[in-house]
C-alpha cells in the first residue's frame, strides 16, 4: 500500500524475491500527496488503503510509503494484526552509515528534520556525517511522471548535497523509481561510486519472513496482480508503465 505508485519499488522486490506470489497493489492517488497532510489525516488515509487490501484476505501487508509508517504504523498495526502482518518502511540509515564516508538522506519536506527522522540519525548513523536534504516536488514529480519536473527537482536537490558524501538514502519510496537518475546527478567527477540506499529490498524480505517463507526467485512465474485505486478495483495507471518496476508487474497475468 501506498498514496500512489511509490510500492512499486517494492512490489517488483516480492516480485523477484517469489514470482509466484499473488499481488495486491492497494493506493489512493486522488489523495496524494500524503507528507504535507496532518497526522490525523494521513492514518484515516492510511487505514481506508489497507483496509481495501485486507479485503483481498493478504499473508501480510507492506506499507510502502515512508509518510504512513512515520504517521499511521501503530493504527494500522493495531487494526490488522495479528491476522495481517504489518511490515513498515524505513530509511535505510544504518546500512548507508555503516559504508563510511557522509550519508546524504533524500526526503520529502514534511520527513526532512522530522523528529522520526532525526531519531534514526541518532539511532543508526553511528556517528556518521549526515546531510538531510529536502526535496520539494519529486514525489510529485515522480508520480504523474513528468520527466521536465523530475529533472529539476533531482537537479535542486543535488545541489544542496555535499560534493563529498558516498552514499544517498532515498527517503522516499517514489525516489526509487528515478534512482539512476538521481545517482548521475549527485555523482562528482574523481569521487569513489555513489551508494545508494532504498528499502524495497529489504522490506520485501522482511514481509517473506514474517510469513515464514524464504526466497525463490527461480519460482514458478504463475501469479496474478490485482491494482486497488481507492478500494476500487482497477489498472495500473500508465505513469506506472514508464518506470522499470511498473512494466515488470505489467507483466504478470493476468493484471486486474
Amino acid at each position: 500500500m501506498d498514496s500512489g505508485i511509490g510500492l512499486l519499488a517494492a512490489a517488483a522486490a516480492v516480485r523477484r524475491l517469489r514470482p509466484d506470489a499473488d499481488l495486491v497493489l492497494s493506493s489512493d492517488p486522488g489523495s496524494m500527496p500524503w507528507g504535507p497532510r496532518t497526522p490525523e489525516d494521513v492514518t484515516a488515509l492510511a487505514l481506508a488503503v489497507a483496509e481495501a487490501a485486507a479485503l483481498h484476505r493478504p499473508d501480510a501487508l507492506i506499507v510502502a510509503c515512508n509518510t504512513a509508517s512515520v504517521r499511521a504504523l501503530p493504527a494500522l498495526r493495531a487494526r490488522l494484526e495479528p491476522g495481517v502482518p504489518v511490515i513498515g518502511t524505513v530509511p535505510a540509515i544504518k546500512p548507508a552509515a555503516a559504508g563510511g564516508g557522509p550519508v546524504a538522506i533524500w526526503a520529502t519536506p514534511a520527513t526532512t528534520g522530522s523528529p522520526y527522522q532525526r531519531g534514526l540519525i541518532e539511532e543508526f548513523a553511528d556517528g556518521a556525517d549526515v546531510t538531510e536534504v529536502a526535496c520539494p516536488g519529486l514525489a510529485d514529480a515522480v508520480e504523474y511522471a513528468d520527466q521536465t519536473a523530475i529533472d529539476a527537482a533531482i537537479a535542486a536537490a543535488a545541489a544542496r548535497t555535499p560534493e563529498d558524501v558516498r552514499a544517498v538514502v532515498l527517503g522516499c519510496t517514489h525516489y526509487e523509481l528515478v534512482a539512476e537518475r538521481i545517482r548521475a546527478a549527485v555523482q562528482r567527477p574523481g569521487r569513489p561510486p555513489l551508494v545508494l540506499h532504498g528499502s524495497a529490498g529489504a522490506v520485501a524480505a522482511q514481509a517473506l519472513r514474517r510469513i515464514g517463507e524464504l526466497p525463490d526467485p527461480e519460482a514458478p512465474a504463475d501469479s496474478t496482480v490485482t491494482v486497488l485505486l481507492s478500494g476500487r478495483e482497477g489498472a495500473l495507471p500508465a505513469t506506472a508503465l514508464t518506470y522499470e518496476e511498473g512494466r515488470i508487474l505489467s507483466a504478470v497475468s493476468p493484471v486486474r
